[in-house]
């Protein structure tokens, strides 16, 4: 398994990961079509010093995670998703995927990720708490703040 940055190649992949956990295992009525991020990656993601990451193993998608630049060195984490086949900490994979992500935010100057989530992601919940992200307030989000009408629980990384 490898993370890589965001290539149109891995567009179909992305699709094909996300779209399935969001409606599937969390009864999101979303489809591929109502995220306009997902459809141009690069425009919404790969600018500012923001940046999208794929996990591969071989040559399936089975994990994303995105970074957004929100502006005043802060920053949105965005679609963490992991395939069911490759969860867990043994497998490493979500682990990876936000160690590169926080790598490439301190690399860039970015001092603050806040990240917006669904009541229903309990183990993303820990996961997040786990490895520093503190929950807040909405009222703690900045003006710039992506934030999606699903979004109920809102957490913040400070980065020092």
């Amino acid at each position: 398994m490898e993370v890589l940055s965001f290539i149109p190649v891995f567009s179909k992949g992305i699709a094909d990961l996300i779209v399935p956990i969001q409606r599937d295992e969390y009864g999101i009525d979303i489809a591929y079509d109502d995220q306009p991020d997902l459809k141009d990656i690069a425009a919404f993601y790969q600018n500012g010093a923001g940046n999208f990451w794929v996990a591969v193993d071989g040559t399936q998608v089975v994990g994303t995670v995105a970074l957004k630049d929100i502006g005043a060195q802060q920053a949105a984490l965005r679609k963490m998703f992991v395939a069911t086949s490759h969860r867990g900490s043994d497998k490493g994979v979500a682990k990876e995927l936000l160690n590169t992500l926080i790598g490439h935010a301190r690399m860039v100057g970015f001092r603050t990720i806040f990240l917006g989530t669904t009541a229903q992601f309990l183990a993303a919940h820990r996961f997040y708490e786990k490895n520093g992200f503190e929950l807040i307030d909405v009222a703690e989000l900045p003006e710039s703040f992506p934030r999606m009408d699903v979004d109920t629980r809102f957490y913040r990384l400070n980065l020092g």
